[in-house]
């Protein structure tokens, strides 16, 4: 089926949009640097020296500094729920593009890590024309000592070599904790490993202020490649003088005078050394804004974390999943909003974030998540809560009234609700039955029984018979929402907003089926929930 260009526009433009300037930023910043390096009078000599491999480690060095400025910027949760929630940004495709946080956050990473690999390679081709191609008429510009010096002594005696060595181990280190398989098996490692990232900026601020790469300060009194006959000034004489002067080799037969040989040709003569300075760390510049506002946010996190929290409730549900329920003072959340679980019981720095299942409202104050029991921090969350003997049992008893406070749905331009959940085994729908049958009966007492209509999908049928229209059994979601979508959305309705919580596998097909033409004129505005 064909792409639809209004569920694109809707779903991918911003997001493509973004990209491209981003892409823009990075490709103008390597090409502006290559050239300024290749090209620019000022490092003439330097360039002389070391080659292309200046000019790769330079222009990969500047799209470090943005990727590595760009990169905190994501993890500033604060600061984009601010944007998002407060209304600062009015338009609504411009705040589901602040979800794509993490998205972005990773393509940051994965370009730090290929032009990592450019800058090193460059860098080791520079120890080895340092040494190979040592200057004995611009010393203060060699970075080694004498010629044909050992290049491993420049990586491990130099700051900037030495910084170098440690960054790109650190760095190792948080790309293979990042992976899928690490992350699923044991978070911890993940954690631990990504926090090394305040290592990482110390040293990167501590490997720009070594100076070994150095640019010419008096290109106007000694231009680059000028000729020096120990006078005190630049002056600009023919070449037929300069040779008659200085050359006493008789001239090519093919030119009886030397006028023949160079007519109307200048060279430039100077009589003053180069002079080299050390280029400004720019690193700084780009860094310490994204990195002192992210260092702010964590600090803001740390003194907020501090309030206590109360749990009221502790419930296990089957499944493998535990509900808890809380109260914190001054605490406001809305629907849809996640929180972010802390407790040195169980890890010192490790977090995680949940949705949230129930909202504090202005005539209750106790909000609550459920949590499913897969991996090693929510099996030593729950062995905190609930006990081995205490399973399947609800404890901390709290006494709740089954009254369904009277939420203000107003502001809420929703029309209708469609809860579609699809499960591999009827166990699975147990642990969440019980909320969703109190939104059931929520709804009826308000008189709205139509506005949420529920569908349970089985995707293994071990010879269940469904009891209910709403449970289809053996379903293939993507035939079925194909069909679904076509009975419940006829022509004429403009916009319905898709919102997964699910596997990679699932949303990837509801993503692709959200931005297909379909025979009923619908666009769909597809949504993937995101802790960013």
């Amino acid at each position: 089926m064909a792409v639809s260009w209004r569920s694109w526009l809707a779903n991918e433009g911003v997001k493509h949009l973004c990209l491209l300037i981003w892409l823009s930023m990075n490709v103008l910043l390597f090409w502006k640097t290559f050239l300024l390096y290749n090209q620019g009078p000022e490092y003439h000599y330097l360039h002389q020296m070391l080659g292309l491999g200046l000019c790769l480690s330079r222009a990969s060095a500047s799209v470090l500094n943005l990727n590595c400025s760009l990169i905190l910027l994501p993890m500033c949760r604060i600061l984009l729920a601010f944007l998002r929630g407060s209304q600062k940004v009015p338009s609504r495709r411009t705040r589901r593009l602040l979800d794509k946080s993490r998205t972005f956050h990773i393509t940051c990473g994965v370009t730090i890590c290929i032009f990592s690999g450019v800058h090193v390679a460059a860098h080791l081709v520079n120890a080895l024309n340092f040494s190979v191609n040592y200057s004995e008429d611009f010393v203060e510009l060699n970075a080694a000592r004498y010629r044909n010096e050992d290049p491993r002594k420049l990586l491990f005696t130099t700051v900037p070599g030495l910084t170098g060595v440690c960054m790109v181990v650190v760095l190792f280190l948080m790309i293979t904790a990042s992976t899928y398989a690490i992350r699923v098996s044991n978070y911890d490692i993940f954690w631990y490993t990504h926090n090394l990232f305040f290592v990482f900026y110390m040293l990167l601020m501590l490997h720009v202020s070594g100076g070994l790469l150095k640019y010419q300060t008096n290109l106007d009194t000694h231009p680059p490649g000028c000729i020096n006959l120990n006078r005190t000034s630049s002056q600009n004489i023919s070449l037929p003088e300069y040779f008659s002067e200085h050359f006493h080799e008789p001239f090519p037969e093919e030119f009886s005078k030397p006028e023949e040989f160079t007519q109307n040709t200048f060279v430039k003569i100077c009589m003053e050394e180069p002079r080299f300075q050390a280029n400004f760390p720019q690193t700084w510049l780009w860094i310490s804004g994204p990195l002192c506002l992210y260092c702010a946010e964590r600090l803001y996190r740390y003194i907020r974390s501090n309030k206590p929290v109360t749990i009221i409730s502790v419930i296990s549900h089957p499944s493998d999943v535990m509900e808890i329920r809380m109260v914190k003072e001054n605490f406001k959340a809305r629907p849809g909003q996640y929180i972010i679980l802390h407790c040195p019981s169980v890890s010192a720095l490790e977090n995680h974030p949940f949705t949230l299942t129930m909202c504090p409202t202005e005539t209750k104050a106790t909000f609550g998540v459920h949590l499913k029991i897969v991996g090693d921090w929510t099996e030593r969350f729950r062995d905190l809560l609930l006990p081995p003997s205490s399973q399947d049992s609800e404890i901390l008893p709290f006494i709740q009234s089954r009254n369904y406070p009277k939420d203000d749905w107003k502001p809420y331009k929703l029309r209708r609700l469609y809860f579609i959940w699809v499960c591999r085994d009827i166990q699975s729908f147990r642990w969440f039955a019980d909320l969703l049958c109190m939104l059931h009966n929520k709804f009826w007492q308000e008189n709205r029984p139509d506005y949420v209509n529920i569908q349970l999908y089985l995707s293994q049928t071990d010879g269940i018979q469904p009891l209910d229209n709403r449970l289809t059994v053996g379903a293939v979601v993507e035939e079925n929402s194909c069909r679904w979508f076509e009975q419940k959305f006829p022509r004429g309705r403009k916009t319905v907003g898709v919102f997964c919580c699910g596997p990679n596998s699932l949303s990837k097909t509801l993503h692709k089926l959200s931005n297909q033409n379909n025979s009923y004129g619908t666009r769909f505005e597809y949504n993937k929930e995101s802790f960013s």
